[in-house]
């Protein structure tokens, strides 16, 4: 048995249950593990802490898997998590609401490493640390006895899989992929997935709600969509009745399915400028145009993945929310996100009023929103909650 232990007094993270152990923590390996390997994580006077996945590349050197001495890691094990965690998503979210769905939430419901999105009748799974990437095969198996799915696609190529050592994969896991893009619903609306090319799994799940809220904000507004993708905000707003709208990315490809969307809601895309730059200069040229706008939407990529980047992104969220100030119109309202796991809400709070005093305006928090319930955030683990968002009033 492989086991791996612990420095005086760095038990306690473990002790709260918290599922990382990171390398300054460790104080000896008793064998050579292979990556992904279970583990028998110990304090440093031997006694149990947890099972956990080992990883001799990353920072987090194990990912725990049970605080419970008698369980075994082992393909039934992670087949009761997965099923757990679908019952749970069936208990959250209703087939009417939407068919587009996180099952599996990675740490947040014990399969540290282990995203599932489902896309109607697709799978897409990333493996994205060496546990989960150690337990591929049972993984699959267990999803298509529990999911029944058309097919299963893996995404794992996001840049943490590197930090593990491991390389980038892309492809066909089981049945077979449709020859297009998939069609989707959402609260109403019907939308196209790239699953392979698309970002992330191929949509922004976890914005699901956050979409619904702020749509039904831009009845009569002329409204700024900033890092628009492929036109899910836009979409809803002018569902609800927005009087106008200004879609900015930086990818054509994106704003050419943003069309495609529209048109398969039957949307007016006469009221609809569609802008492939930078939003950062295009703000800047909105504000030396003397440009204004009733509702501006802010739903940038991921500026900081850990808090060792926090300040280098704070400067970028700083600088576009003072522009999206400069631009709103008084009483108008600013919907601003954050997905970077290093910056906590706290903090995105602070940037953001920063921005607004400098900017020279007041303004009020309205609203706070976070990430769709199928992405839900174990207490035990408050890193899950990565995504943060403000509905501000201009006075």
């Amino acid at each position: 048995m492989y086991e791996v232990r612990l420095k005086p007094g760095r038990e306690r993270a473990l002790l709260r249950r918290h599922p990382w152990v990171f390398s300054g923590a460790v104080a000896s390996l008793q064998g050579d593990p292979p990556d992904g390997e279970t583990v028998r994580l110990v304090a440093a006077d031997g006694s149990f802490l947890a099972w956990g996945a080992y990883s001799s590349h990353s920072q987090i050197r194990v990912r725990a898997w049970s605080w419970n001495p008698d369980e075994r890691i082992d393909a039934d094990f992670l087949r009761t998590r997965l099923e757990r965690a679908l019952a749970a998503r069936k208990a959250l979210v209703l087939p009417q609401e939407t068919n587009a769905l996180r099952l599996v939430h990675a740490e947040s419901d014990g399969l540290p490493g282990l995203i599932v999105d489902r896309y109607a009748d697709t799978l897409v799974v990333q493996l994205l640390s060496s546990g989960p990437e150690r337990w591929r095969e049972q993984i699959v198996a267990a999803l298509v006895e529990l999911s029944q799915p058309a097919c299963i696609y893996e995404r794992s190529d996001a840049g943490v899989r590197e930090l593990e050592g491991l390389p980038l994969r892309t492809g066909l896991l089981y049945g077979e992929m449709p020859a297009d893009a998939l069609q989707i619903h959402e609260n109403g609306l019907k939308f196209w997935v790239d699953v392979r090319q698309g970002h992330k799994t191929g949509y922004y799940l976890d914005q699901r709600q956050n979409r619904l809220h702020v749509g039904q904000l831009a009845g009569g507004r002329q409204v700024l969509d900033c890092f628009s993708y492929t036109g899910g905000f836009a979409a809803f707003a002018l569902a609800h009745g927005a009087a106008g709208l200004t879609a900015i990315d930086a990818s054509e490809e994106a704003l050419d399915m943003a069309r495609r969307n529209l048109a398969l809601n039957d949307l007016p895309a006469g009221p609809v400028e569609w802008l492939p730059a930078d939003v950062f200069q295009a703000l800047r040229a909105f504000r030396d145009q003397g440009r204004s706008f009733d509702l501006v939407i802010l739903d940038p990529p991921k500026f900081a993945a850990t808090a060792a980047q926090a300040t280098r992104a704070a400067r970028g969220y700083k600088d576009i929310n003072l522009l999206a100030f400069k631009l709103l119109r008084p009483g108008g309202l600013l919907a601003t996100f954050s997905c970077s796991g290093g910056v906590d809400p706290d903090l995105f709070q602070k940037i953001v009023a920063g921005a607004a005093l400098d900017a020279g305006v007041q303004a009020q928090i309205v609203g706070r929103l976070q990430q769709s319930s199928d992405h839900p955030v174990a207490l035990n683990f408050p890193e899950g909650a990565y995504l943060k968002g403000l509905v501000l009033r201009l006075l």
